[in-house]
């Protein structure tokens, strides 16, 4: 039963992400809609114009200073990992990812990418950024609840929440619990103790740290609060602590529902938790507050990332000498999908809310009623366009750019033929302008209907579209809704124009759904795969000695459209499983492995990436992967390679006992392979009937007499005797050397394999190659700290302590002795049970038993 419920979930997993947003939001908005069910729209007009501006102006210095304080969340956090670094790269990391998680939510737009990109370009890895995320978090909470402790405290009048009455002793017994609780874990910080939570651990700051990190997060929720609490008018000071306890409550249920930017939910929490408070005011308040701390930020934020996105582009050579431009790399598109949905929001709202009648006068001077009818339905239209076109932008299609650019430019127009909304016009424009200024960010030349929509996306798009009829119905509460209206034309009739422009919206909506259901599945099938004539050129610029496994026949080819890249890839089961890094420039990476998702995506099928670099991992965040830590790669540097020195005794000892005992050393061209390729044939076969192995596949090579003859060979003879051989992988650019298939007789002398290592390093070295792989140590390097995930521990433990199942710890220990460079390779796949399913269909796959389908 449970695994039939597994399997029902990872199916229709999408489907349900959907839904349980969407019903969480709706059930939002109709609660929300209860609670202003006797506020008409003028009301909250009318509580807005008497804001006076100093209140406004007040709030705007408090979100100021509320993300000034956000930035020291991560500073703090950095010097408590000790890997600190300048404060313009923390505050860039953090502004970036709380302003986009504030409104869209982090995991919805970009999965960590931004901050991940951000750090990793300034010298941190994938753990250090994990545990900059967790102390983060941990300090944000500890804010909360300290302010929370204090003015449950420190309140002498009581507090009372809306339909939560609590008495002034257990009010101040739950503040005082919670400051002693607090108190007690900044005690625990003494000698680098450890907090546990349900398993989980996270490494406690020492006693200074921690009053810091409580500190920031207090002035960074008390600002926060302020800068809303200071926009309701007729609110005594007294009142604050109530209003911070039901700004804390709102906070966390908008978090833990999921819908994107917490939208309706927010709103709903704070009008349900204050008692006292005129609902018009505070309503009118907190559309207010979301404008002035979290629109403006993101339109802040994402105006200067494009602006350093435009400016490295334009200064490629400036761009060497300025970190900052190259941190924003790749996090412009991301802000800038968020900003094109905004605005495509923004048009949605305004189509939803009645025109200001001043101005629809003055426009009706010059312009006709049926051109303002047509300019408002067209404009919602753009909205919703631009709605659909933000995945777009954030995969980095240029197809994307050109429509969005267009929609902004048409709803700038649209929203003054249709009311003179010049507010909304100059918005639209500096959005286009900042996309027109990273041009050069969307270059990926594919099909906008190819792309496949995540939950996040749809989900996102579809509250949206809900928010904006919600404001149109409470807007219009008081219309007596007839068939009528819907063929009503006048000046004054805004329900009219609402009704066709949400019935406009409805069949947009409804055209691309149904264009994706019925637009069938165009995956190529597997005897579509580009030959490898076709990948010669690229594979002749490889700097990497993996991208030999294109030889090994048993691979498919996703090729550039300037065939200057590829990557290698086959389907096992419902896997699209990637090996190694793309072959080509890092240029042509991205798209590369974009398709390849949205190959998988298209044919219901799981991505795995399967031994990527550091390099690629940004790429592989972007993608909404899940990244793991596979092992390492022993490197050895040839430059400095030598068997000289009491660093390398344990190695010359054997080289030479091997000499001793009649081992000669060879390398055979690939032009005479075949005259001794019985030989090799023999001695490979008697190796895998000893070992009782069977052949490899996928990420390693296996003896096919053609790919045999296709490489030098490095042997060993004793009197003439072959008793190893290994096949030579080499790059043309002499960056690189190693090898794949390595067989030996089960008689040879004492020390043979090192012997062969060590002079065919000898002799890359002699020809000026640069390294020498000596391959994976698998599950080698995974960490067992405290930030660790439950696959690096469970790995480091199998590591430890599973020689009798492989020899783990072993083979690390043989490549140590040559000296090398460990580096770090990975495995990126979906989130949830997909990672282990892809990881049973690699073991499959390289295990060589091929998918029946094929």
């Amino acid at each position: 039963m449970r695994s039939h419920w597994t399997a029902i979930t990872a199916r229709h997993g999408t489907i349900l992400g959907i839904a349980a947003a969407l019903i969480v939001g709706a059930l939002g908005l109709l609660a929300l809609r209860h609670l202003l069910a006797e506020v008409r729209i003028r009301d909250i007009r009318a509580a807005y114009h008497l804001l006076p501006g100093w209140r406004i102006a007040t709030a705007l210095g408090l979100t100021v200073f509320s993300y000034l304080a956000l930035t020291l969340y991560d500073v703090l956090a950095l010097r408590i990992i000790g890997r600190t670094l300048p404060w313009r790269t923390a505050a860039l990391a953090s502004f970036t990812s709380y302003t986009l998680s504030h409104n869209l939510g982090l995991s919805l737009l970009t999965g960590g990418s931004a901050r991940y990109r951000i750090y990793t370009a300034a010298g941190l890895d994938g753990a250090d950024v994990a545990r900059v995320v967790g102390i983060a978090g941990v300090a944000f909470w500890a804010g909360v609840f300290a302010l929370a402790a204090l003015a449950l405290a420190g309140q002498p009048g009581g507090v009372h929440l809306r339909h939560w009455p609590i008495s002034i002793p257990v009010q101040r017994g739950l503040g005082v619990t919670l400051l002693i609780g607090m108190a007690a874990l900044v005690i625990a910080g003494r000698g680098g103790r450890v907090l546990r939570i349900a398993g989980w651990s996270l490494p406690l700051p020492d006693s200074g740290q921690a009053l810091a990190q409580i500190g920031v997060a207090a002035l960074d929720l008390a600002a926060a609060s302020a800068a809303l609490f200071v926009l309701v008018p007729h609110v005594g000071a007294n009142a604050y602590p109530a209003f911070f306890l039901g700004y804390a409550l709102a906070i966390i249920v908008a978090l833990i529902s999921h819908v994107p930017g917490g939208i309706g939910i927010f709103e709903t929490v704070m009008l349900a938790a204050l008692p006292g408070v005129d609902r018009p005011t505070l309503f009118a308040a907190l559309i207010l507050y979301r404008l002035i701390y979290y629109i403006l930020p993101l339109l802040v934020g994402a105006l200067l990332l494009a602006a350093h996105e435009g400016w490295r582009f334009r200064h490629p050579v400036g761009r060497a000498f300025d970190r900052a431009q190259s941190i924003a790399t790749g996090v412009a598109p991301l802000a800038l999908a968020a900003l094109a949905f905004t605005g495509g929001l923004v048009l949605l709202i305004s189509g939803s809310l009645p025109a200001v009648p001043g101005r629809l006068r003055a426009l009706h001077g010059f312009v006709p009623l049926p051109f303002i009818e047509a300019s408002h339905i067209a404009a919602s239209l753009a909205g919703t366009g631009l709605l659909l076109l933000a995945p777009g932008l954030y995969r980095r299609l240029d197809g994307a750019f050109v429509a969005t650019r267009a929609l902004l430019l048409a709803g700038a127009a649209f929203s003054l033929a249709k009311g003179l909304d010049y507010e909304e016009a100059i918005v639209l424009l500096a959005i286009s302008a900042a996309l027109q200024w990273t041009r050069a960010a969307f270059y990926r030349r594919t099909r906008l209907t190819a792309q496949p929509l995540t939950a996040g996306w749809i989900a996102a798009i579809l509250t949206a579209v809900a928010l904006s009829l919600w404001i149109g119905f409470f807007a219009y509460k008081h219309v007596d809704y007839q068939d009528s209206l819907w063929w009503q034309f006048a000046l004054s009739n805004n329900a009219s124009r609402f009704l066709r422009a949400s019935f406009g919206i409805a069949i947009l909506l409804a055209a691309g759904a149904l264009w994706r259901l019925f637009g069938g599945v165009s995956v190529p099938p597997a005897s579509a795969v580009v030959p490898l004539d076709a990948v010669l050129p690229a594979l002749a610029t490889a700097t990497r000695t993996e991208a030999m496994l294109a030889f090994t026949g048993d691979k498919h080819f996703l090729l550039s459209d300037s065939g200057d890249a590829f990557l290698m890839y086959r389907v096992q089961g419902h896997s699209w499983i990637v090996m190694g890094d793309p072959v080509g420039p890092e240029t042509a990476w991205a798209d590369l492995l974009w398709q390849m998702r949205e190959l998988a995506d298209r044919a219901q099928g799981r991505l795995l990436l399967y031994q990527i670099s550091r390099t690629a991992l940004p790429l592989a965040i972007d993608l909404g992967l899940q990244i793991v830590k596979y092992g390492e790669e022993a490197r050895v540097d040839l430059s400095t390679f030598t068997l000289e020195g009491p660093a390398m005794r344990g190695l010359r000892q054997p080289v030479r006992r091997a000499e001793r005992e009649g081992a000669r050393f060879a390398i055979v061209p690939a032009g005479d392979v075949p005259a001794i390729l019985p030989d090799l044939r023999a001695l490979s076969d008697a190796w895998l009937a000893a070992k009782g192995q069977r052949e490899k596949a996928f990420s390693l090579g296996r003896f096919d007499d053609a790919y045999v003859r296709r490489f030098d060979c490095a042997v060993v003879y004793q009197h003439d005797r072959i008793v190893a051989f290994a096949n030579i992988w080499a790059t043309a650019d002499r960056s690189e050397l190693s090898v794949d298939l390595m067989r030996h007789a089960d008689i040879m002398p004492y020390g043979t394999m090192d012997f062969l290592f060590a002079e065919l390093m000898l002799w890359g070295r002699a020809l000026g190659y640069r390294w020498f792989t000596l391959g994976l140590a698998p599950l080698s390097g995974l960490t067992t700290q405290r930030l660790a995930p439950i696959w690096s521990r469970a790995g480091a433990f199998l590591y430890r302590h599973g020689e009798n199942f492989y020899g783990f710890e072993g083979l690390r220990g043989y490549k140590n002795k040559f000296g090398p460079v460990w580096e770090p390779r990975y495995v990126a796949s979906g989130g949830g049970i997909s990672l282990p399913r892809a990881l049973i269909d690699l073991e499959r796959l390289v295990g060589g038993r091929r998918d029946r389908r094929e």
